[in-house]
């Protein structure tokens, strides 16, 4: 844990204190928050090459699908020769299924440091916890931040600021799983681009769509439950997360498939 504070949180803290600092010095009111959306948006360009290119290969894999399905039908009774036609199609078209795992498994690390860093920054109630990590004595804070963003404490989560903000505050878990949605659904492609299938086909189950689309329902409600029982400043982190993804899938792709539910947007 030790490395891991020293290579990925500490490094992190240090860039949002610095962030924070330059804020207070400016005079932005709501600093420690504007310093969490400066800091996510700040890790997200960093990682912003990994995930351009792992939305390019998602999106040559969604191209590709329909000659990925003829190849299942035509060598259905034949494992060995269908994985070997696989590779041959994802070589010709420059596409490489592991790449989405390896840029997952290099960004997990680095966002669960930051998670940590944000849990660290809002429940922390000692100057000490916080200076102790910190670089440079021009980092260290005189004083314990101020935790509100415009009246909300980051600390706190929904659930216990039902009482003194009242219902209203529900709307930050339907924002958080209504964005998540969103990006769900752009992660998909419209159904225009589907390749046609025969009725018997379309009667016959198929997992991967199946989970897919299960996938695109159950993660937004659990990321808006989750939400709801966390700090408010975490669900700042992600909804920060969520938007500077949904900008970025509609640079790689459009607006996929969220065109099948506001058709308005295929003018766009």
């Amino acid at each position: 844990m030790n490395f891991f504070n020293i290579i990925l949180i500490n490094p992190i803290l240090n860039i949002m204190v610095a962030v924070y600092q330059l804020l207070i010095l400016i005079h932005v009111p709501s600093a420690l928050g504007f310093s969490i959306i400066f800091l996510t948006i700040i890790i997200r360009l960093i990682l912003y090459p990994l995930m351009h290119q792992s939305l390019r290969q998602q999106k040559k894999m969604q191209q590709l699908t329909p000659h990925i399905n003829k190849l299942k039908e035509k060598h259905k009774n034949d494992a060995k020769r269908l994985q070997m036609e696989q590779m041959a199609l994802f070589k010709e078209h420059g596409v490489n299924p592991a790449s989405g795992c390896l840029v997952m498994i290099i960004q997990i690390p680095i966002l669960i440091a930051l998670y940590n860093v944000l849990l660290l920054v809002v429940r922390s109630t000692s100057i000490q916890a916080i200076n102790s990590r910190l670089y440079f004595n021009f980092l260290k804070l005189n004083e314990m931040w101020n935790t509100n963003f415009f009246g909300i404490p980051l600390a706190h989560t929904p659930k216990d600021l039902l009482g003194t903000i009242g219902y209203g505050i529900i709307l930050v878990s339907v924002l958080t799983g209504a964005l998540q949605l969103i990006q769900s659904r752009m992660m998909m492609s419209p159904s225009a681009d589907m390749p046609k299938q025969d009725k018997k086909k379309t009667d016959e189950p198929d997992f991967a769509t199946a989970f897919q689309t299960q996938s695109m329902y159950i993660l937004p409600v659990m990321v808006g439950f989750f939400s709801f029982s966390l700090p408010f400043g975490l669900s700042l982190y992600w909804n920060t997360l969520t938007i500077f993804g949904i900008i970025q899938q509609y640079i790689i792709s459009g607006w996929g498939g969220l065109v099948d539910w506001l058709p308005f947007l295929k003018k766009s």
